[in-house]
């Protein structure tokens, strides 16, 4: 049995903020998931069926070319070297790395129902970190918000996981904005501090809203789903995709407050093609880049969501 307590004190959980007791507890959700050999629904390039690629191989020996290997196998530099046909034998590694790449900046601190954007994306990542530990996997994670970032590197078990949820639910972003929100690279540099440790074969849950998709970040996404499994999984809030009925609004942000008139159709019309034009821009990077997409609203609770993609069999 795991003790919240000991991991020093814990704020209750809200609609604005995460708890380290509550992370932990997903724990037991997290029980009914599996990534191995699953199949995850993708929402881009008309949301067909694609699986991952599995635990990375590992190249072990080449042997005579027996009839019935696999022709894509065929180890040709020992076969011109001995002018017989030899085959590539692999073992699988007895585990991989699975990262949670978590945003946690200002504009992940809104929902106008439900929870907030972080708190959701904090939550998906505790269920992805026991979903490993569970299965034997290495977990490892970054955790970013607009000034900085902080890097757990891949490891096996329960205390790595731990150490991370708690530095989630110690983050003072659910204390409150601190001001206003100043331009930061903090999650580039995690993306491309990600690039560089994720081996082939890992997998990969990027947990963001994907506000700001630049042509480094379009680059750094193509270039890790090129030899890891990549999930990234677009969070956003209901005020986002659609203005609420005609009417002026007052809506407090963390740098003051912004009317908003949502009377005109015509605004009204702009207002949701600019959020589905960023929801398009991340389907066509995916159908690219050959990685998947899932949807989560501040509304819906991200255990289910998982349930529904990676129930164990």
């Amino acid at each position: 049995m795991i003790a919240p307590a000991s991991f020093g004190t814990d704020r209750p959980s809200s609609p604005a903020a995460v708890s380290l007791q509550e992370l932990i507890a997903l724990r037991t959700a997290a029980e009914a998931l599996s990534f191995r050999a699953v199949r995850v629904k993708g929402a881009q390039g008309g949301g067909h069926l694609s699986q991952f690629r599995g635990r990375g191989m590992e190249f072990d020996e080449a042997r005579p070319y027996q009839p019935g290997d696999d022709l894509r196998t065929i180890d040709w530099r020992v076969t011109a070297r001995t002018g017989k046909p030899y085959t590539k034998l692999f073992r699988e590694e007895r585990d991989r790395s699975v990262f949670a790449w978590l945003d946690l900046r200002p504009p992940m601190g809104f929902a106008s129902q439900g929870r907030f954007k972080s708190v959701r994306a904090a939550q998906f990542a505790a269920l992805v970190a026991w979903t490993a530990a569970a299965e034997g996997d290495r977990f490892g994670g970054f955790v970013f918000d607009q000034h900085d970032h902080r890097e757990y590197r891949p490891a096996l078990g329960h205390r790595p996981v731990l150490r991370m949820l708690q530095y989630i639910a110690a983050h003072p972003v659910w204390d409150g904005p601190a001001g206003p929100a100043a331009p930061s690279g903090s999650g580039g540099q995690a993306l491309a501090r990600l690039q560089r440790v994720a081996r082939p074969g890992s997998l990969v849950f990027l947990l963001s809203d994907f506000r700001d998709l630049g042509t480094e970040l379009k680059a750094r996404l193509t270039q890790i789903a090129a030899h890891a499994d990549l999930v990234a999984v677009m969070i956003s809030d209901k005020l986002e995709r659609e203005l609420p009925p005609p009417d002026r609004y007052r809506v407090s942000v963390s740098s003051g407050s912004v009317e908003i008139d949502a009377g005109r159709d015509a605004a009204r019309r702009a207002y949701a093609a600019t959020f589905e034009a960023r929801r398009e821009q991340l389907a066509t990077l995916a159908g690219h880049g050959g990685f998947h997409v899932l949807h989560c609203s501040t509304e819906q609770e991200p255990a289910a969501i998982m349930t529904e993609r990676f129930r164990s069999r």
